[in-house]
């Protein structure tokens, strides 16, 4: 079941055992940077509760159901935007064209939605099974509702997905068996980007830089990057040498991005800057221009003033 796993022997030993013994925890945390297999590895795991009671025929089809989260026995919870009465996830906001001013958070109601969820008998399976993803993104409201759910959880399992156990409450943390899954090297990450089919990403050494062993950032800072076009990017790889090439910089990053490829772009810039030059002020510079950004200062003018800032370097 977890062979698309890589890297994280340790959760796998772990949580086979827990099925194999028959000592299935009610909670587990799973902690761990974003993008190095917490999900996947929460998808392998329900995989293997759930097919213990049913043919070998019927698997193919099991883990249909789980990958497209329609099993009557899962709850998939996803932290949410409000937007005309209505919650939608990150993937469903994008595909709305909803603009995002704040980060998306798993809310009261959704906790209220998993208390209900798990008042019922699991069906075709031996547990009900509810995962969260991004777990630290709970309101304490939230959190003090998930408390009373773990408390008694009847006959169901719980993951929590979380980069850290610092990130949640303590409360919640002692109620969970912790998994802990690591970033990977460079054999793995080269492994999993050519199962994965995105072997290209391994000729750029900027990307895997700000991936730091995480082939999932890795996936999405590439398609970041090819949302840049070409000739942005080429104009990017050089320091501004005058006035007008700072300013024309700034006017076109500010007409061509949104302002979450704008922040990106500066972990972008830092990266391919350092390899070509070697300075730590330019990478100061930069994250003046990010704490800028975040401050919701305009976004052309701070790009204007950083890049004649670099380009009195060049002189």
């Amino acid at each position: 079941m977890f062979s698309p796993l890589v890297g994280q022997t340790q959760a796998v030993e772990l949580l086979t055992q827990a099925v194999k013994c028959h000592r299935i925890a009610p909670a587990y945390l799973f902690v761990g940077a974003d993008g190095i297999g917490k999900s996947l590895a929460a998808k392998c795991f329900i995989e293997l509760i759930f097919s213990s009671n049913i043919e070998t025929s019927q698997l193919p089809t099991l883990q249909k159901r789980i990958q497209q989260r329609n099993h009557p026995a899962l709850l998939w919870v996803e932290p949410t935007y409000q937007y005309q009465g209505q919650r939608l996830t990150a993937v469903e906001a994008a595909e709305k064209g909803v603009k995002r001013k704040t980060p998306p958070v798993i809310r009261l109601e959704q906790i209220r939605g998993i208390t209900e969820f798990l008042s019922r008998p699991p069906l075709e399976a031996p547990r009900n099974i509810v995962v969260l993803e991004q777990a630290e993104t709970m309101a304490e409201s939230a959190a003090n509702a998930l408390l009373k759910t773990l408390e008694e959880p009847g006959k169901a399992t719980l993951i929590l997905l979380a980069p850290s156990p610092e990130s949640i409450l303590t409360t919640l943390v002692s109620r969970c068996q912790k998994i802990p899954f690591y970033r990977l090297d460079s054999q793995g990450m080269q492994q999993i980007l050519t199962n994965t089919n995105h072997r290209e990403i391994l000729a750029h050494p900027e990307i895997l830089q700000i991936a730091a062993g995480s082939p999932g950032n890795a996936i999405a800072a590439f398609k970041q990057l090819q949302n840049i076009s070409s000739e942005l990017l080429t104009q990017l790889k050089k320091l501004p040498t005058n006035y007008r090439q700072a300013l024309e910089l700034g006017k076109k990053i500010d007409k061509e991005l949104d302002s979450e490829s704008q922040l990106w772009l500066i972990d972008y810039l830092q990266q391919c800057y350092w390899q070509e030059y070697h300075q730590t002020t330019i990478i100061e510079q930069l994250e003046k221009t990010r704490k800028q950004l975040l401050c919701y200062a305009q976004p052309r003018l701070v790009w204007e003033c950083t890049f004649l800032e670099l380009s009195k370097l060049q002189k």
